[in-house]
């Protein structure tokens, strides 16, 4: 599977809430096309304090073991939803404590892709607060990391995946796995090219037009050959990438892009159209790093 680095498991992040089983079903999915094994991990955090002055304050023993219980009992419900679901996949778990996006990260070390559920959030909290797991996991990840917010659109027909390029090499890793993806679903793809205007503006807007698509038909040249049975449709749009790819991935099964950079302040650790779209994609985001 040349998209991927390797056949170890898809490493699925297990939410506590039984209503939002959008990530472990679209992992458990993944998992039987791929012929792939399911590592389950929920984190939980550490005992805190905060207990108010009435009643009985519980020991930390106490209070961990119940924490503890709860988490094993999210992780059996959670195993029960894949078997259900896909009686065929093999499926682990793992309780660890700490932040979820640090257990992640290592977690991807050996795994074949990681997948979490997030919501829409407000682009303060998403950016500012420790409840984003995704930012954080895509920038530091060694494998693709899947964020799904929301469904797959599996109603359009004819199915069709998504894939941003721009001609860098991490982009053409996520070319490589928008070809695996649309072959494994019977999917067609559509590769696009989405070329900004610099602010001053350009002197010959054919001739940067005609360069972007070069640079996209280079890209994708040969990989038609590897995967024959993938309809491709690749072309150049002028706009934002952002909203151009984000308004792209609203019928998609999936919209794929790099991820670039591993900074350590916030605000440079994705790209800023990878960032963008953690807020806007319409459809599963798959990040796939170079």
């Amino acid at each position: 599977m040349a998209g991927l680095s390797g056949a170890g498991p898809i490493v699925v992040g297990v939410d506590p809430d039984p209503a939002r089983r959008l990530a472990l079903a679209w992992a458990a999915d993944e998992a039987q096309r791929r012929g792939l094994s399911l590592l389950l991990v929920h984190v939980q955090g550490l005992p805190t304090g905060g207990y108010g002055s009435g009643g009985t304050r519980p020991s930390w023993e106490d209070w961990n073991r119940a924490l503890h219980d709860t988490s094993e009992r999210v992780l059996r419900e959670a195993a029960d939803f894949v078997a259900t679901r896909r009686p065929t996949v093999e499926s682990s778990t793992l309780l660890a404590e700490g932040e979820p996006a640090w257990v992640l990260r290592e977690q991807s070390r050996d795994a074949s892709m990681v997948v979490v559920g997030s919501r829409h959030l407000s682009r303060r909290r998403e950016l500012f607060t420790s409840a984003s797991v995704a930012l954080p996991l895509s920038a530091h990840a060694h494998c693709p990391v899947v964020i799904v917010t929301e469904p797959e659109h599996l109603t359009q027909q004819p199915a069709y995946l998504v894939v941003g390029v721009d001609g860098s090499p991490p982009s053409t890793a996520a070319v490589d796995m928008a070809f695996e993806e649309a072959s494994l679903r019977g999917a067609r793809l559509r590769a696009l090219y989405v070329w900004q205007p610099p602010p001053l503006g350009v002197l010959d807007e054919t001739a940067a037009l005609g360069e972007c698509r070069r640079v996209l038909s280079e890209v994708v040249a040969g990989r038609t050959a590897t995967h024959p049975d993938v309809e491709l449709h690749h072309e150049v749009i002028r706009g934002h990438p952002v909203q151009v790819l984000a308004d792209a991935s609203q019928h998609a099964l999936g919209l794929l892009v790099a991820t670039r950079g591993h900074g350590g302040f916030t605000g440079m650790l994705l790209g800023s159209v990878s960032q963008g779209l953690l807020h806007h994609a319409r459809c599963p985001l798959i990040m796939v790093p170079a």
